[in-house]
C-alpha cells in the first residue's frame, strides 16, 4: 500500500482563478491543506480558525476559507487550510464532495456513488 499524490486545482470561489497543486492523499486529514502562499494569491483570505490535532496528540488553531477544488475532472467548494509550507494534503472533506474514493492498492481515486442510508 503506501502514500501517493494527486494534482489537484484550487480556485477562488468566483471559479475565475485556479492554481494547481500536487497534494498527498491522506484519508485520515480532515480538511484539505493548500500551501498560504497559493490561497493568498488566488485572492482567498482566511474566514474562519478551527482547532485541528495532529497524530501525536498536539492542537493548532489554524487559518482556514472556502475555495473550489476540482480532483480527477470533479469540482467541489470545499474548506481549505491555510498552510504553512509549500505541503498539500488532498483531506476527507473535499474527497466526500467530489464523490471520490482512495483504491490504496492501485493508488488512484475511483468515483463513488453517494449513499443514503
Amino acid at each position: 500500500m503506501g502514500t501517493f499524490s494527486v494534482e489537484i486545482a484550487i480556485g477562488d470561489m468566483g471559479g475565475e482563478n485556479y492554481e494547481m497543486v500536487e497534494a498527498l492523499v491522506d484519508t485520515g486529514a480532515t480538511t484539505t491543506v493548500v500551501p498560504g502562499s497559493t490561497l493568498r494569491r488566488l485572492g482567498i483570505a482566511p474566514t474562519k480558525r478551527e482547532t485541528f490535532e495532529y497524530a501525536g496528540g498536539q492542537r493548532v488553531e489554524l487559518d482556514m476559507a472556502e475555495a473550489r477544488a476540482k480532483v480527477a475532472d470533479r469540482e467541489t467548494t470545499t474548506w481549505v487550510i491555510f498552510g504553512e509550507d509549500d505541503t498539500a494534503l488532498l483531506g476527507a472533506y473535499t474527497l466526500e464532495g467530489t464523490f471520490l474514493a482512495v483504491d490504496p492498492y492501485g493508488q488512484r481515486l475511483v468515483p463513488v456513488h453517494g449513499l443514503l442510508k
